[in-house]
């Protein structure tokens, strides 16, 4: 597995620190104008990172220091069943039948199947999209039978 594409738990002292280190780098990116240049304390190495990076880095910090599990995934990645399992929650052999179904598209390399990371950002948008849509069908029903009353 790409290491990019490992989904990772922070541990307590990676917590406290990525809270630390998010509060002061939020803070920093607001006054920055251009991309800035870093000094590595350690080696006294200066490199330039671009804005977008550092917010990238800021939303990595967000997560950990909630202790939520990231992960960071090139867009055009082709995942593994596993990965996509990971991805979405839910267990490698759904996953298959998704793409056995014809839900998800997939390409095969010997035996074994690849999913394009945005394929599988795709599907989960339109699950999301769908849901939204049938809980609005039912609280609308729901309103209609005098069950649900949303001036209340």
């Amino acid at each position: 597995m790409n290491t990019l594409e490992k989904i990772t738990m922070p541990s307590k002292a990676d917590r406290l620190l990525a809270m630390e280190s998010f509060e002061k780098l939020e803070s920093t990116l607001s006054r920055l104008q251009a991309n800035p240049e870093i000094e590595i304390e350690e080696t006294k190495d200066k490199i330039k990172i671009p804005i977008a990076a550092l917010e990238l880095l800021a939303e990595v910090l967000k997560a950990m220091s909630k202790g939520q599990p990231f992960s960071l995934v090139p867009i055009h990645a082709e995942m593994t069943t596993q990965a996509a399992a990971e991805f979405l929650s839910c267990s490698r052999p759904h996953v298959v039948k998704l793409l056995e179904t014809g839900e998800i598209p997939f390409t095969k390399v010997g035996r074994h199947r690849r999913i394009k990371f945005q394929d599988l950002v795709d599907f989960k948008q339109n699950k999301k999209k769908e849901r939204e849509k049938l809980l609005i069908e039912m609280m609308a029903k729901d309103e209609e039978s005098g069950l649900y009353d949303s001036q209340h």
